[in-house]
């Protein structure tokens, strides 16, 4: 039985659950969406610059920001309007809004790149592209993970493995290239410019293989509920999974 069949069981809100099954999915797909703008307009910065295409990228992950976030307040309306169930609900109110924080970073990471218009010495450009695509497969490995959770739970914990693996490859990445930035003769101004937006990189593979830990002990907790050994406790309090144990 998967996380949703749960849910329309003990819910007894059948159509409701399908509803928040087609919300919770376009709502990933737009996070995937962002993930590919995110690519192309920070390779459109690295090669040419802040120019119009540039910008136009930045606008169209904007709109997908905001649509994402339209979409976020809708599940959670239908959750606390129709979910019978409060620890069940918080749960994936939780998830979603975590899952939110990775289109965000996409957004910031472009917004900033428009305002300080940072330049990026041609010799590190390749490896700033190989952090964003590292950052971007790890995100992309995290909604495909949390579609197992909805769908086939068993399968969470290879997921969750492949987000971490990604993870430390962003890390085998991010460490050199600021060696790179730091042993050069730039400014340190322009050094310290440079390391943010490294950091912020990193920050977007960080934010996935947080959640994809949390979506491991969720999918834990799960197989308790469905008669299976151990029961998960997320964050001290008692959740839908404790009340079936």
């Amino acid at each position: 039985m998967s996380f949703l069949d749960f849910f329309k069981r003990e819910a007894g809100l059948l159509q409701t659950s399908r509803r928040v099954e087609q919300q919770v999915d376009e709502f990933l797909s737009i996070v995937v969406e962002a993930g590919e703008v995110f690519r192309e307009a920070f390779h459109v910065y690295i090669t040419a610059g802040p120019s119009a295409t540039f910008e136009a990228q930045f606008e169209i992950i904007n709109d997908l920001e905001h649509k994402g976030d339209d979409l976020r307040r809708e599940i959670e309306t239908e959750l606390y309007a129709k979910t019978l169930i409060p620890d069940l609900r918080s749960d994936v109110l939780q998830l979603v809004e975590s899952i939110d924080k990775v289109t965000n970073l996409y957004k910031s990471n472009l917004f900033r790149l428009s305002i300080q218009s940072p330049e990026i010495p041609k010799t590190l450009h390749s490896e700033y592209e190989r952090l964003a695509e590292a950052a971007i497969e790890c995100a992309d490995a995290l909604i495909e993970t949390t579609r197992s959770f909805f769908k086939d739970h068993t399968v969470v914990r290879d997921g969750a493995k492949q987000v971490a693996a990604l993870e430390t490859r962003a890390d085998e990445i991010n460490t050199p290239l600021l060696r790179d930035i730091f042993n050069s003769d730039l400014e340190l101004a322009h050094k310290m410019q440079l390391m943010y937006f490294v950091e912020r990189l990193d920050a977007i593979a960080n934010q996935a293989e947080d959640i994809s830990d949390h979506l491991s002990i969720l999918s834990a907790g799960c197989h308790h509920a469905l008669g299976i050994d151990h029961c998960w406790r997320i964050g001290g309090l008692p959740s839908w999974r404790e009340q079936h144990c």
